[in-house]
Parts: C-alpha cells; sequence; structure tokens
C-alpha cells in the first residue's frame, strides 16, 4: 500500500491556468473520487499526476517526489487507465495487456516469462482469459473497459488512476467494473483515485471525495460531507435531492425545477 500526497499543484496550458493550489492527501488502501462540471480540470488533474502534463507544485507517493523519478520509476510508483486510451484495432487482448509491463523490460529488449505470467494472471483475475487471442475491435465496450484496467493493473503499480472508468457503460457494467476495483484494491492493498460523472456512484464507492470547480478545490472530505444539496446545486447547477442510501452513504437524485 502507498500514500498519495499532493501539494500545491498547478497546470497551465496555452497560458490558461487550469488547475491552481489542488491539495489532496490519499491513505494508503483508500479510494479518492474526483467530481465536478464539464470543464473544472477533473481530467488534467490525473494526467498530470501520471506525468503526462507538466505540473507545478509537488506529488509524493511515500514521501517520495515524483518529479525527481524518470517516466519508467514513475510507472513503477502510479498506473493510470486513461478515459479514452487509442486502443490499435488489430492487437490482441494480450499483447494490449502487457504493454503494462513495458516499465520492467529493458530498453532494446523483450518481455519475460515472469511479465508474460503477471499479464496471464491479470487476465485471469478480471475474467478475460477467453478473450486472450482476441483483437480490441471486436470487444464490447465493458470488455474494453476491463481490458484497459488490465493493462494498469500488469504494470503492479501501489497508486491506481481511473479516468472516468464507468465512460459509455451500462448500468450493468459500470457496477461490474467498480465492484471489480473495489475487490481489487481491497485484495492487493491499491490506494485509488478515480474521476466520476455519476455522484451516486462516487458516493456509493470512495472512501474520500473531492470537488473541483474551476480548477480548484472547491470541497473535500467524506462522501456526506462533499454531496450535499447546497455544494452541487452551486457547483453543478442542479437542483437535486441527497438521501441516505445503505450504509448511509449518499445518493443524489436529481429534481424537477
Amino acid at each position: 500500500m502507498s500514500h498519495l500526497v499532493v501539494r500545491d499543484l498547478s497546470v497551465v496550458l496555452d497560458r490558461r491556468a487550469v488547475l491552481s493550489g489542488v491539495g489532496l492527501d490519499v491513505r494508503d488502501g483508500d479510494w479518492l473520487a474526483v467530481i465536478g462540471a464539464n470543464g473544472a480540470g477533473k481530467s488534467t488533474l490525473l494526467r498530470a499526476l501520471a506525468g503526462v502534463l507538466p505540473f507545478g507544485g509537488e506529488v509524493l507517493v511515500d514521501d517520495v517526489p515524483l518529479r525527481r523519478l524518470k517516466p519508467r520509476e514513475r510507472a513503477r510508483l502510479l498506473a493510470c487507465a486513461p478515459q479514452s486510451p487509442a486502443l490499435p484495432v488489430d492487437m490482441t487482448v494480450f499483447d494490449y495487456a502487457l504493454l503494462g509491463r513495458t516499465p520492467y523490460i529493458p530498453y532494446l529488449g523483450r518481455e519475460s516469462r515472469h511479465d508474460r505470467e503477471v499479464t496471464a494472471s491479470v487476465l485471469e483475475r478480471l475474467d478475460l482469459s477467453p478473450l486472450a487471442a482476441r483483437p480490441l475491435a471486436r470487444l464490447s465496450g465493458g470488455e474494453r473497459q476491463r481490458v484497459v484496467l488490465a493493462r494498469a493493473l500488469a504494470q503492479q503499480a501501489p497508486v491506481l488512476l481511473l479516468d472516468e472508468p464507468t465512460t459509455a457503460l451500462d448500468l450493468g457494467h459500470q457496477q461490474q467494473v467498480l465492484e471489480l476495483v473495489d475487490r481489487l484494491r481491497l485484495a492487493d492493498g491499491l490506494t485509488v483515485v478515480t474521476t466520476l460523472h455519476d455522484l451516486s456512484l462516487a458516493g456509493q464507492y470512495a472512501d474520500s471525495m473531492m470537488l473541483l470547480s474551476g480548477g480548484r478545490v472547491a470541497a473535500s472530505g467524506s462522501p456526506a460531507e462533499v454531496l450535499t444539496g447546497e455544494l452541487i446545486g452551486e457547483h453543478f447547477d442542479a437542483r437535486v435531492r441527497v438521501a441516505a442510501g445503505p450504509g448511509g452513504r449518499p445518493e443524489v437524485h436529481l429534481e424537477r425545477p
């Protein structure tokens, strides 16, 4: 398990401040859900944490500043499953998941037997073994999401970043993906950070939440502290009713004006 700390993170793109002064603290094995309206900076935050975008401030995993690490070293600490990855249509499920082992393969080298065993084990845990030889073009939406997750898990990094893992999935597949992430988090002690549009889903699964608005942290805390009618109304321009669901977790219901 690993402790993720972000201090005063900022991102400037095309001379515009997209994120300013963002801080977060995710304890070992916890799940943080980042929420916010479109354009709030959620995906930018995950891309900065993953090292895809330049940023100001500090990101630490177990007190190790990621800025000092080479990309391969960073990839051994943080794995990221992007919202809309480029999926080579002719590549097989196994070969795509095997790309997650890249941080461990020497330059100009080939994957080892261990790399292939790790990849096969991940596919088995995600119920993807029967699809290992299938081209990515022949997968359903839910299968593609699991394959993207498989590549991230094959990195064996203690911190997992997931950008909208339920995008374009029906209700059943949304639940399957989030239940799978939760089981893997508990079994492997992963520290998880996800962005999620569905506020009720975020409230059901996350240990803590952070609300971004205009590139800044508008609220953070437990799901019950962040998912309030007042905060949602102010930052999403929506009229909602928040009720306690199973286990006392908040559920958000839209109401007609």
